[in-house]
């Protein structure tokens, strides 16, 4: 039982780490890639698509191999959950067109508590003070290091809150139907990225021409582009892996605060390699991120001890003793020496 354990935790580790490392190598990554510094393919819609186009093929790839099962799930499902993924990609994008990145980061902040209400509602689930605390310190701390400039107008607006409320929908749906067909997380990612990527694929290029003026059919392909290109293809898989997989193993709560690890990965990454002015703001602001990171970790744990000590209340009373104790055996032996003699009917053959 104790192995299982410590397997679980290094398992539960491995799937953060794969999330984080990935997350951040891909943004990295795409920041060469689509920086005017870097090779200018502005085209974040469709590459995408690219992405979800390489994820689909490794599926295949996989379920033809026998590495993993399929399980059944219906169609309606798997296209109503891709659309509300492809709502969030899009709406992404246009909220960081049109809103200032001030806003763009309140507005990625404001997914947390949304998620919290958004699984209050839909699945009852309640929060204690020590969750509801470190939600707000990591709040504070991201907002701190990240948010600058704020301003916004009524399209941006309209647009942010399309992301919020479609990327958190789809976060939560990620672990309901996970459990609720029991398929496991890459099973779930290779049914539907075959249907993202065919949609983003024809849709994105329109998306991406209302973004940016170009078409991607005029884009240059040069050898570097290609190969980064290529890069950014491959860490999406690992991390469209790894985002199912923490969803499906914690909750779309959990992978929101965490996950903001990332932002202070990326912030530190940024200063190291691309010269990115570090102030003692963003370095105040990351500290209490962290430390809020740290709580909820905490917090969690306490709740979780919390419910398997009310659960084993609730089934104590319908357990039977395996063993009885030396006062019971004591007592158990005097009575059967201070016992009557028992009387048989004959007749019946049991004691009277």
């Amino acid at each position: 039982m104790e192995g299982e354990k410590k397997s679980l935790a290094v398992s539960d580790v491995g799937a953060w780490a794969m999330n984080v490392v990935s997350s951040v190598g891909i943004i990295m990554v795409n920041k060469q890639l689509m920086s005017a510094n870097g090779y200018a393919f502005s085209y974040a819609t469709t590459l995408t698509g690219f992405h979800f186009a390489v994820t689909a093929l490794v599926g295949m790839i996989s379920n033809a191999t026998g590495f993993s099962a399929s399980k059944h799930i219906p169609l309606w499902e798997l296209l109503w959950f891709s659309i509300v993924a492809n709502m969030s990609i899009t709406g992404m994008n246009l909220s960081l067109m049109l809103n200032s990145v001030g806003f763009y980061q309140i507005s990625k902040l404001s997914m947390i508590p949304v998620v919290c209400v958004m699984e209050w509602i839909l699945h009852s689930k309640q929060f204690t003070k020590e969750v509801k605390l470190a939600v707000v310190v990591v709040v504070i701390g991201v907002g701190v290091c990240t948010v600058t400039d704020v301003k916004v107008n009524a399209k941006g607006f309209i647009c942010a809150c399309v992301a919020v409320f479609s990327t958190s929908l789809q976060q939560i749906s990620i672990g309901s139907l996970q459990k609720k067909y029991s398929v496991g997380s890459f099973e779930l990612l290779s049914k539907t990225a075959p249907i993202q990527a065919v949609s983003l694929l024809l849709l994105g290029p329109i998306v991406d021409y209302y973004l940016s003026d170009n078409l991607v059919l005029d884009y240059k392909f040069t050898s570097g582009a290609v190969s980064f290109i290529v890069l950014s293809c491959s860490l999406a898989v690992f991390c469209n892996v790894s985002q199912y997989l923490c969803i499906g193993r914690f909750s779309a709560v959990s992978f929101q605060v965490l996950g903001h690890m990332k932002t202070v990965c990326v912030l530190t990454l940024g200063w190291l390699l691309f010269d990115s002015e570090l102030t003692l703001k963003n370095i105040m602001g990351m500290g209490v991120a962290v430390i809020g990171m740290v709580i909820y970790s905490w917090a969690v744990e306490v709740e979780k001890h919390a419910h398997a000590h009310a659960h084993a209340k609730i089934l104590a009373p319908h357990h039977v003793k395996n063993s009885l104790t030396e006062e019971e055996i004591r007592l158990l032996k005097e009575g059967i020496a201070t016992a009557p003699p028992l009387v048989k009917d004959i007749e019946l053959g049991r004691p009277i």
